[in-house]
């Protein structure tokens, strides 16, 4: 019971090597109808926790954050004992198992690319293709004797249930939204109730979401922050840089506004933000702060006393923080592919035209320090 196949590599990507290792939530293995399978904890060790933090919040990380796709035993599982389907996005598979405590379960993880459950079913990898392939290949069959395989409802999208059943003649069955409550889903033999199909998407949950995007666009700001101060500061003689840092730090400050309203104030406020869009919403919550410092400016001078600067601000910031709010469609259960595609047609529509206006206004003014469009 305590021999680890040899043939099992999980988490080569973690430990960025491609040698065979065997991580550490695997406690063992159990045997069955195609062989021994690994048996793996359900409680987090300081390694997961750390991983949950850093898949929080970097990018680069979350995006190699997976295990190998395959069969695993929580428990000692037999041929009477439940399938469930996941993801292998660590974080996905770690949130389940931590939830399977006194449990004998199968589970059996996806291979969708390091995506966690939700996306991967828009994007098809936790689809009937990979459920097909994965049954197949386990030949599932021998493992269990009936012919039921549990998957997340939020998987659902990506399913065609008649299809698997028609392939592999295992049935579909939806689980409850969240992992916490698969313990009492099984144990009321498959059944949901309406609380377990409800998708809740609370402030915390929102929270939780935006480290990553924030820092995602973060990583990009010192580029768009050197442009700010390249074009304050370049003049017909060169480039002064009283000019850069005195007419462009407040366009940083606003840069970095656009992306605080846009990527953390628009998810935090979300349903109690007007409008359905999510474009919409964050230009809303965009324009605040420019509102804010364009009152502030009249009343004890700055910035806005240029109108083309004025102008300009009042589009430029409202429409990265829109850009930004429109991004987390991506994140919520509140979209689907379809009302993304039509927002973004709009919402491309308000870009372009804002964004061409700016540069033209921002040229003006230009044109006008430099005394070009004045001596003519």
């Amino acid at each position: 019971m305590s021999d680890i196949p040899t043939t099992f590599i999980p988490l080569s990507d973690l430990t960025g090597s491609k040698d065979e290792v065997r991580p550490d939530w695997v406690i063992g293995s159990v045997s069955s109808g195609i062989g021994p399978i690994p048996q793996i904890s359900c409680d987090w060790n300081q390694s997961d926790k750390v991983g949950q933090i850093k898949a929080r919040i970097n990018n680069t990380f979350r995006m190699k954050y997976a295990i190998q796709a395959g069969l695993y035993a929580v428990g000692n599982p037999d041929g009477d004992s439940p399938v469930l389907l996941s993801a292998n996005y660590k974080l996905s598979f770690d949130i389940l198992r931590r939830e399977l405590k006194t449990l004998n379960v199968w589970i059996i993880v996806l291979d969708t690319k390091g995506i966690n459950v939700w996306c991967a079913a828009g994007k098809g990898t936790f689809g009937t293709d990979e459920i097909i392939r994965q049954i197949s290949h386990l030949k599932l069959e021998r493992v269990v004797k009936h012919r039921k395989v549990i998957s997340p409802q939020l998987g659902a999208p990506g399913i065609k249930a008649h299809v698997v059943k028609k392939m592999t003649g295992f049935n579909i069955k939806y689980g409850p939204v969240l992992a916490k409550d698969i313990q009492k889903y099984l144990q009321d033999g498959l059944k949901a109730t309406k609380e377990m199909r409800r998708i809740s998407f609370k402030i915390i949950d929102r929270m939780i979401l935006t480290p990553m995007e924030i820092s995602l666009v973060l990583k990009q700001s010192w580029k768009y922050g050197l442009g700010i101060l390249i074009f304050f500061g370049i003049m017909p003689t060169g480039i002064l840089f009283k000019n850069a840092f005195v007419d462009g730090l407040p366009f940083i400050l606003l840069l970095f506004v656009a992306i605080l309203t846009g990527a953390f104030i628009t998810p935090a406020l979300l349903p109690w933000i007007p409008f359905r869009a999510f474009f919409r919403k964050g230009f809303l919550i965009g324009l605040l702060p420019v509102i804010l410092l364009h009152y502030l400016s009249y009343k004890y001078g700055g910035l806005f006393n240029d109108p083309f600067l004025l102008a300009s601000a009042y589009l430029l910031v409202p429409t990265l923080s829109s850009y930004l709010a429109f991004n987390f469609t991506g994140c919520t259960t509140y979209t689907n592919p379809a009302g993304v595609n039509k927002e973004l047609k709009s919402a491309f529509i308000v870009y372009a035209i804002t964004i061409i206006v700016s540069i033209i206004l921002l040229v003006i003014y230009k044109l006008l320090i430099w005394g070009v469009l004045w001596n003519t």
